[in-house]
Order: structure tokens, then C-alpha cells, then sequence
């Protein structure tokens, strides 16, 4: 897909080598990885949104964009167009709300939407779509969550490779967690999701799912001990899971899990932050570790999960994991071999305030800033 671009959209191009620095910073969870070949890349701005916050790839080659006011909108060759939903009016900013995540099934046939209503509540609704176009009279609800806080909310949804729809909901909000939501399996405030929303009314629970046979736990549930997965997806290559979880206040993690997974992962909080027991807290003994994680002693303060890279435009990219820092802004990269950390880096260039990316149905990435610039990673 090919868009409209202008000389005042490359933000900025930079070799990786300039950021060893940040890359000796970022070490991997289990031991400090070595810097990754450099690569360059640049970034061109190819649409200006109003708070876009999420995005997903959609029928005919286009990006469906969503705005946190509660709008999506069209991106094509065309540029992006006026919105084809609007729910403003049911859903408010404050705090971390608004809508926070769109999906399409695996045949466009369905488009998810994934946000907070006045009320606070978080809600994953379903349309028919038709000719690439929505069907607003097949709008149906197919799941909610109530929310304590206005904070940690997550609300990113993705279809997996096995054709279900995963949502990550955070641990409900507040701080440190004062409900003990992440390690409760009674709720599922701070897990991810599994559901087949074309299995049943609302929903059905997948049968493989990993606690389906324990009366004190949620059917839904596909893993937990998570603070706020703001931003989590699926390898195009591998079908591996990769989530982005924000940390309390001196960590932040990326967590991962094979393809061929059960399910059922703890990812610790809030009992652990990272790698680290929180405020005295016993690693549970079913912990996950983080793949990756990187403190606060720099620039950064809240991880957007990425994609790992599957486009062609930057060969020697393919196969990297790129995510960022809300705070710093730069494209960060991870190797990764059998769930290992094998090279750390950047590609030398700032998205802004990042708040999600894109994957592309060709596997390139683009990146959503909270000033509204959606831009394209591309080769330097």
C-alpha cells in the first residue's frame, strides 16, 4: 500500500550505532544481550489524525485508525478519510479512556471495536461488515468489563492465529495494584483474554482454554499477572505472543510466549515488577519472566508494545521485534531466538509520544503519535 507522502514527513533518519548507549541500557531480562547489526530506518509522516490510538489493517489494502475521541477513520491511497464510526458521544478521554482498540477477523467479515463508556465500563463491540463498508444495525455487544479506576484500563484486542479474539484488560487501576487483581483468577481485570465471539451468543469460551475445568477461575482467561498490557500482537512469521507491559514505577516489560502455548502464563504482577519482587512480594513459583526489560533511569516511563517485523522495505529489520517508550519515543528493536533475547538496539529515530503502531497487511509498521501524526517506518 502506497501513500500520499510530503518532503516534510521523514522525521528523522539515524543510524542504530548512535544509540549504543540505550542499547547497553536495555538489557534483556535474563542477562545483558549484545547490540544488533545497525540498521536504518526512517520515519515518513503519511496522515495527520486527532489522537489516533489504535489501528488495524482492513480489506482492500487500507488502515482502519481509530481516534481515542472515539472515530475511525480510513486510511488509503487516497489519504485518510472522514469517519466511518463515530461514538464520541459514548465514550469520554478522562484518565486512560476512550477508545483504546480495533481488530478485524481473519476474512474482514467482522470489525471489533474495544473502549470505555461513560460510565467507565469496558466494552468490546461487534459489526457485520459488507463490501469493506460497516453495517451499523449489526452492532452487538460481546463483552464487558466493569472498571474500578480510570487508569489501566488496556483495552487492546487482536485475533490470534487460531481465529479467536484476545483482549487484555490491565489489573483495574489505582496503584500497586489494591485489589490483588493480577493474581486473582476470579476476575479478569489485569489477564488476557481468549474468546470465539462467532461461537456462541455473546460468546463462546474456546474449550482449550486453560482454566475451563477450574470453578474458581474465569473461563476467559489465557494468562495474567498483568499490570497494563496497553499493546500486545502476534508474530506474522511465528504466531508467537508478544505483550508490552507497563510497569508501576521502575520497570517496564515485554513479555513472551511460543506459538505452541497452552496458555495459563503468570506473568507475576503484582507480586513481581519484571524481574524484581514488588514492595516485598514473593515470586510466585508459575512466574514468567519477561523476555525484556529496561528501568527508568532514562528517558523512558511506559512501554507501547510493537510488531515484530514481517514488510520487505527493510530486509535487514525482518524478523526484529520494534516497540517504543510513550516517554522517549525512540524505535527500539530486540533479536529473539527461542524466546530469548539474542540483541538489543534502536533504529535511531523518534516517533514522539508513541502510543501504538500498525501492522500493514503487507507486514510494514507504522506509528501512531498522541500528537496525531501516523507515520511509516521506512528505509532510511
Amino acid at each position: 500500500m502506497k501513500f500520499r507522502t510530503r518532503s516534510s514527513a521523514i522525521i528523522g533518519t539515524l543510524c542504530l550505532v548512535t544509540s549504543l548507549a540505550l542499547a547497553l541500557a536495555t538489557a534483556s531480562a535474563v542477562e545483558p544481550a549484545d547490540p544488533v547489526k545497525p540498521v536504518s530506518a526512517s520515519l515518513t509522516e503519511v496522515a495527520r489524525a486527532q489522537g489516533p490510538s489504535a489501528g488495524a489493517a482492513g480489506p482492500d489494502d487500507t488502515l482502519w485508525i481509530a481516534e481515542r475521541a472515539g472515530t475511525v477513520r480510513v486510511l488509503d491511497d487516497q489519504g485518510l478519510g472522514a469517519p466511518v464510526l463515530d461514538i464520541s458521544d459514548e465514550t469520554t478521554t478522562d484518565g486512560e479512556r476512550g477508545l483504546l482498540g480495533v481488530a478485524f477477523d481473519k476474512t474482514f467479515a467482522h470489525f471489533y471495536i474495544s473502549f470505555t463508556d461513560l460510565e467507565g465500563t469496558s466494552t468490546v463491540d461487534e459489526f457485520a461488515v459488507e463490501g469493506g463498508r460497516l453495517l451499523p444495525d449489526t452492532r452487538r455487544t460481546v463483552l464487558t468489563q466493569t472498571q474500578p479506576y480510570a487508569n489501566h484500563n488496556g483495552g487492546d484486542i487482536k485475533f490470534g492465529p487460531d481465529g479467536y479474539l484476545y483482549i487484555a484488560f490491565g489489573d483495574g487501576g489505582s496503584g500497586g495494584d489494591p485489589h490483588g487483581n493480577g493474581q486473582k483468577l476470579d476476575t479478569l481485570l489485569g489477564k488476557l483474554l481468549r474468546i470465539d465471539p462467532a461461537g456462541g451468543e455473546p460468546y463462546a469460551i474456546p474449550a482449550d482454554n486453560p482454566f475451563v475445568d477450574d470453578a474458581n477461575a474465569k473461563d476467559e482467561i489465557w494468562s495474567y499477572g498483568l499490570r497494563n498490557p496497553w499493546r500486545f500482537s502476534f508474530d506474522a512469521g511465528t504466531g508467537d505472543l508478544l505483550i508490552g507491559d507497563v510497569g508501576q514505577s521502575d520497570w517496564e516489560e515485554i513479555d513472551w510466549a511460543p506459538a505452541d502455548s497452552k496458555g495459563g502464563e503468570n506473568y507475576g504482577w503484582a507480586s513481581m515488577e519484571g524481574t524484581h519482587p514488588f514492595r516485598g512480594g514473593t515470586e510466585p513459583a508459575n512466574h514468567v519472566p519477561p523476555v525484556h526489560e529496561y528501568d527508568r533511569t532514562g528517558l523512558g516511563c511506559s512501554v507501547t508494545g510493537g510488531f515484530v517485523y514481517r514488510g520487505d522495505a527493510i530486509p535487514d529489520l525482518r524478523g526484529s521485534y520494534v516497540f517504543s517508550d510513550y516517554c522517549d519515543g525512540t524505535l527500539r528493536t530486540l533479536q529473539m531466538k527461542d524466546g530469548e533475547v539474542t540483541g538489543v538496539g534502536d533504529l535511531g529515530v523518534s516517533g514522539g509520544e508513541v502510543i501504538s503502531f500498525v501492522e500493514g497487511g503487507d507486514g510494514e509498521l507504522y506509528v501512531l503519535g498522541s500528537g496525531g501524526v501516523v507515520s511509516r517506518v521506512d528505509p532510511a
